[in-house]
């Protein structure tokens, strides 16, 4: 018996993807959406209901990193299912947005954390885990991501002065929304509910312990996600979200629920420090010199206001902070990718020598 169709708009499929889907269909290919990665094992929701998925042979061949793996929220081109309801990921459907983070340690990798987000949720709990420096480097991240950054302060509860939280990201976050929920009382709800259309994508990103699994639960009217208590001591949360997977809600929106990021380090970050910081951009017009660092050049426009009280002396710390931390990243990203050319071409000596040409 044939299943009824599910309207993929209920997965966030717009007129936008249906144009950049065109090349698949001419390939008999169908289209789906990623919903959870469990070591390239996919979960994808499709028209005719969840299947399993994995990469063809040729797509892995070509993938360089994980970044170039389907990531959940991807839209996919896939080979018809069969019988056992499985399919294979042919191509990945050009993405319209990308939140995208370097990989943990050393290794000079970027790891894409979710596709095609609409709005992302940057989480923190006003309790131990409130942290402004580590806020605008969650601002840079949505802000290279090209999703709209919204900045959501929940436990509200455990706070004893919100007005003064609320202007202080309001300093470090100019122009973005900032709103304040608490989970466990269930307030502040009605405000963030405008983010969550139908067929709209929200990503929550956050620390552990600040209550992402907590708030999509309310969201979804029952506890269905896993949640710990955080610890008293230090209010450091535990994972209990150990895969990203994302969520449909009963409001018709979707939902990216993702691990707790202990360390985020930034992988696109010059483009973005502009969005971030958008009042030192704006000084950095009266600088004497064109190219200011802002650092030790003479006459300059930004260290003056950091001096006299009109920008805020952490602001521009971690300014100058992430600035260098680009300049080693680009200098690293350059390594690797002349390592890589170095690979490849050895590899294609090899064969040379190795060919053999037929009588």
């Amino acid at each position: 018996m044939d299943i009824e169709a599910i309207p993929l708009e209920r997965f966030g499929w717009s007129p936008v993807f249906a144009e950049r889907f065109l090349p698949f269909v001419a390939e008999g290919l169908q289209a789906g959406r990623v919903a959870r990665d469990h070591q390239h094992i996919y979960r994808v929701y499709t028209s005719r209901g969840e299947v399993l998925a994995r990469v063809a042979g040729r797509l892995r061949h070509q993938a360089a990193g994980n970044a170039e793996y389907p990531a959940v929220g991807d839209w996919v081109a896939l080979k018809p299912v069969d019988r056992e309801r499985r399919a294979v990921i042919q191509a990945i459907v050009p993405r319209t947005t990308c939140v995208t983070r370097k990989v943990a340690g050393d290794t000079t990798a970027a790891q894409v954390v979710a596709a095609n987000i609409d709005t992302i949720f940057l989480t923190q709990g006003l309790d131990g885990d409130y942290n402004l420096r580590r806020l605008e480097r969650y601002l840079m991240l949505a802000h290279e991501s090209g999703a709209s950054p919204v900045v959501v302060l929940n436990k509200s509860d455990l706070c004893d002065d919100l007005a003064a939280r609320v202007i202080e990201v309001q300093q470090v976050a100019p122009g973005v929304p900032v709103h304040v929920t608490s989970a466990t009382r269930q307030e502040g709800f009605e405000a963030i509910a405008e983010y969550l259309q139908p067929g709209r994508t929200v990503a929550l990103l956050g620390s552990s312990g600040v209550g992402k699994s907590t708030l999509i639960n309310r969201l979804l009217g029952a506890d269905l996600l896993p949640t710990r208590e955080v610890r008293a001591a230090d209010s450091r949360g535990r994972h209990t979200t150990t895969n990203r997977e994302l969520i449909l809600l009963p409001s018709g929106a979707l939902v990216v629920d993702t691990p707790g990021l202990r360390e985020l380090q930034l992988w696109e970050v010059a483009g973005s420090i502009e969005g971030a910081f958008p009042e030192i951009e704006a000084l950095a017009a009266g600088c004497h010199f064109r190219d200011c660092r802002h650092d030790t050049e003479p006459r300059c426009a930004v260290r003056t206001a950091a001096s006299d009280g009109r920008l805020a002396p952490g602001r521009l710390e971690n300014y100058l902070k992430l600035r260098r931390e680009s300049d080693y990243l680009a200098e690293r990203q350059d390594q690797a990718a002349q390592a890589a050319r170095k690979q490849r071409w050895r590899i294609i000596h090899k064969a040379a020598r190795n060919f053999t040409p037929r009588e």
